[in-house]
């Protein structure tokens, strides 16, 4: 039985196929949850079963948006800390954070997913590490907020095994044991892990970060995951203190460590990469790791600014990543694009640092690349699962801007009139078709103080 196809005619196109192909007037086709077709004019004659034609008249259709990094239960802690660098942000905050439980991390994933969906998201991959004793099932919750939003989802089972006692920045009532850590870990990758083609849930590897982890658990971790074939995630080189800390603990530079301990490779991907010397750079690209590289959340915690000029001229593999919401208040990607276009525009490289397409690209394909799913998602060909946005650029903030990418990155967030995943609709004119906004921010507030009350922040 053939596929019900859907039509979208009459806008802009940029597909991110490897040769920039871009049409000013093209057409696509989906049947099903794939792209059976795409390409210049409108689409072609005598197509059957198509349940809707939808007039792309003043609109850019792209490849939706692959956030690379986030942290969904920092929802509903937004707005504390704002005057602090990464370590003292991080020591304000692990104490609020360990007082997590289920219901929470359930609206917050809600918040952090229907922030990211609004801004273009198809797919969105998240890092949990903080798992209070007793405070429920942790992970399945922000996978079942996912499932019911309807994105595509890569949650990573992080965990840390050092606390202050021992060295690290976390307390101690914050972390696991090393085999606490495993275990959890490996049972996710059973219960959850899908390795299908056009999956909607892929589970990663991911201890926390150089100063929250032992080298037993990045060693051990890197072995649980290629052994079951699932990815690698952490942070690196965020700041200069972690720098610090690897020196005076191992001797060692973050990237020395991380490779000391197998967390080099294709199917690895680490946050953030800001204080990365030409010799990391040039392992990174030897090795095929990718970056997740998060702007926005650099600069609210001071952290520094990342080479992505230097990085992709090398050939990484870099893709956008919001951050934890409590250290990028916004929660959306759109607005990544604008500040990963700008932002790198102060460092060495000035204004020939990135164009607005290497930054649509980063935020697509690239994110895609980074996640290990450039096959199948991050630009619109022919056989690719229907990821796709579709941005409104003719209203009065954008209408003035010839270049419908220019107006897209450059530009003020633009209204999203359609987002597709899987061919099925997430976002329709601005707003989520899957869940009920405003119940997802009164649930949201409210746990947001019941946190804050069990964590004494409230008089």
């Amino acid at each position: 039985m053939p596929a019900n196809r859907l039509v979208i005619e009459n806008c802009a196109l940029v597909t991110m196929d490897a040769h920039g192909t871009e049409h000013p007037t093209g057409h696509l086709v989906i049947a099903g949850h794939r792209i059976e077709s795409a390409g210049p004019g409108p689409a072609p004659d005598g197509l059957t079963d198509v349940v809707r034609r939808i007039d792309g008249s003043g609109h850019l259709l792209t490849p939706g948006l692959v956030n690379t990094h986030h942290h969904f239960y920092q929802w509903i802690t937004r707005g504390l800390a704002q005057n602090c660098n990464l370590f003292d942000w991080l020591v304000t905050l692990y104490p609020v954070w360990s007082r997590i439980d289920e219901p929470m991390v359930y609206a917050a994933a809600q918040g952090s997913l229907g922030a990211l969906a609004l801004s273009g998201v198809t797919t969105a991959a998240d890092h949990h590490y903080v798992f209070p004793r007793g405070a429920g099932d942790l992970l399945g919750a922000e996978i079942r907020a996912a499932a019911e939003m309807g994105l595509r989802f890569s949650p990573t089972r992080g965990s840390m095994d050092r606390g202050a006692s021992d060295g690290g920045l976390p307390p101690d009532f914050a972390v696991e044991t090393t085999e606490e850590a495993l275990l959890a870990t490996e049972a996710a990758i059973d219960r959850w892990h899908d390795p299908s083609p056009a999956s909607m849930l892929r589970i990663g590897v991911a201890p926390c970060s150089p100063f929250s982890v032992s080298s037993e658990l990045l060693r051990s971790a890197a072995t649980l995951a290629r052994t079951r074939g699932v990815r690698l995630h952490t942070h690196g080189s965020e700041t200069v203190q972690e720098e610090e800390h690897c020196r005076q603990r191992y001797a060692m530079t973050p990237t020395e460590l991380l490779e000391s301990t197998g967390w080099l490779g294709p199917d690895v991907w680490m946050a953030h990469c800001i204080h990365m010397t030409d010799a990391d750079i040039t392992r990174f690209a030897e090795t095929g790791t990718g970056v997740a590289h998060c702007p926005s959340s650099n600069a609210r915690v001071a952290a520094g600014l990342a080479r992505v000029p230097d990085m992709l001229a090398a050939g990484i593999p870099v893709g956008l990543g919001v951050d934890g919401a409590a250290s990028n208040e916004s929660g959306q990607l759109g607005a990544e694009l604008r500040n990963a276009l700008l932002l790198n525009r102060l460092g060495s490289h000035r204004e020939k640092a990135l164009t607005a397409r290497q930054t649509l690209r980063m935020g697509t394909m690239g994110g895609a690349q980074v996640l290990g799913r450039q096959e199948e998602i991050g630009s619109l060909e022919t056989g690719k699962l229907a990821d796709l946005a579709l941005w409104k650029v003719d209203g009065l903030l954008h209408s003035s801007i010839a270049d419908p990418v220019a107006a897209l990155v450059f530009g003020a967030p633009a209204p999203l009139t359609l987002l597709l995943v899987n061919g099925a609709p997430v976002v329709a004119d601005g707003h989520l078709v899957t869940a009920d906004e405003d119940a997802i921010a009164r649930t949201t507030r409210a746990q947001a103080r019941r946190l804050a009350t069990l964590a004494g922040l409230t008089g």
